[in-house]
């Protein structure tokens, strides 16, 4: 029996965990659901799972769900605390962290450090505390697998491989796809346009507004290219990226003898969510084939990373390693915020955060502590630059 905690059930991850969780039927017991302030699908959500205790981190709208508690019949939970105690619940085995940045990153460890199984979609997490990460899984004997749909697709293609200690050995480098977003055949010109409507209409997936603008801004693959450095333990060097706008070829590894794997399916996130539910088996849920007679072309080619140079930044931090991811995901975070509330225009994200590194002094091995003051500092100082632009 998987016993679950969702750590962010009101977004599109958690509603379509939920969603598999159903379709999977038995075997599968919800323990704990998490909201930022959406209770009123979390209302339903508890309706429909019955689970034992909620963690609400808007701590007006966790009262407002405690004046419903009894009528629930669930405990309710507040602020990052809540969360914490939610995500080392000890009845629960299996935790899917799907909360949105380095919100996550306390209660993340949380559940390692309690030896848990932890479905990942906050690549966040990985980005700014890798190596503290890694040392807790170790120490606690916890697992990580992937939920993000290219690095549930490595996952895959190295599952028999990675049996062995010395796998690595036979890997040349693993190919990490991305859709372009809407804007990847734009031009710079075009691209001084854009509007926060426009960015928020990805052409293959549904997602929250932030993972979104993400993809939009090519940030998201950046992030995405530290979080795969971590999980397989590859150097950059071994990590390329390829556009591949009809988002049908999840990402792929290319091995020493120029053989090539690759995990295909139709660009639904049900898929990733479903494999980690049910790994290391499959299970049939009826979800629907790729047909291949409707595939007319498949599209690969090289971003273009003097217009999208989020990318470049989030490598290039990622390389430098200290506290450069930190300050790179805080300032993104605050400068995608400020650019969905249209303070500043969708070219100023990478320009914005650009200007905040270069502003950073960073620090070698740095520990937890360190790590949350730079987070901070990072996040003040992209506020005051918007501010005062």
């Amino acid at each position: 029996m998987k016993k679950i905690v969702i750590l962010g059930s009101t977004g599109s991850i958690g509603t379509t965990a939920l969603e598999v969780i159903k379709k999977l039927n038995t075997g599968y017991q919800v323990l704990g659901l998490s909201a930022d302030r959406n209770i009123d699908l979390l209302e339903k959500q508890i309706g429909d799972f019955y689970p034992q205790v909620v963690a609400v981190m808007n701590e007006e709208a966790a009262d407002m769900l405690r004046a419903k508690s009894r009528e629930l019949r669930v405990k309710v939970l507040s602020g990052i605390e809540g969360l914490k105690n939610l995500a080392s619940l000890p009845e629960a085995n299996f935790i899917i962290f799907a909360v949105v940045g380095a919100i996550g990153l306390l209660p993340f460890l949380e559940a390692i450090r309690t030896g848990k199984t932890v479905a990942l979609a906050n690549k966040e997490t990985l980005v700014i505390a890798g190596e503290i990460i890694l040392a807790e899984v170790k120490k606690y004997q916890a697992k990580i697998l992937p939920l993000d749909s290219e690095h549930s697709a490595i996952f895959q293609c190295l599952h028999k491989e990675d049996q062995r200690g010395d796998y690595l050995k036979e890997v040349k480098k693993i190919i990490l796809t991305a859709s372009g977003g809407p804007f990847y055949n734009y031009s710079l010109e075009q691209l001084k346009k854009v509007t926060v409507e426009e960015a928020l209409r990805h052409p293959q997936w549904k997602m929250g507004k932030k993972i979104t603008i993400d993809s939009a801004t090519l940030m998201n693959k950046g992030l995405e290219t530290i979080e795969a450095h971590y999980l397989f333990d590859l150097p950059y060097e071994k990590i390329d990226i390829l556009i591949h706008p009809e988002a049908i070829v999840h990402s792929m590894v290319e091995f020493v003898d120029g053989t090539l794997r690759a995990q295909i399916s139709l660009p639904d996130m049900r898929y990733p969510i479903q494999y980690a539910l049910t790994y290391p088996q499959r299970m049939n849920t009826h979800l629907p084939s790729l047909d291949w007679n409707k595939v007319k072309q498949l599209n690969f080619f090289p971003p273009e990373k003097k217009k999208f140079p989020c990318l470049d930044l989030a490598i290039e931090a990622g390389k430098k390693g200290g506290t450069y991811p930190v300050v790179l995901n805080a300032a993104n975070e605050i400068a995608v915020d400020s650019f969905l509330r249209k303070k500043i225009s969708f070219l100023q994200i990478g320009e914005t955060v650009k200007k905040i590194l270069e502003k950073h002094k960073s620090i070698k091995n740095p520990n937890l502590q360190d790590i949350l003051t730079c987070d901070l500092w990072a996040r003040k100082e992209t506020e005051k630059l918007i501010k005062n632009a």
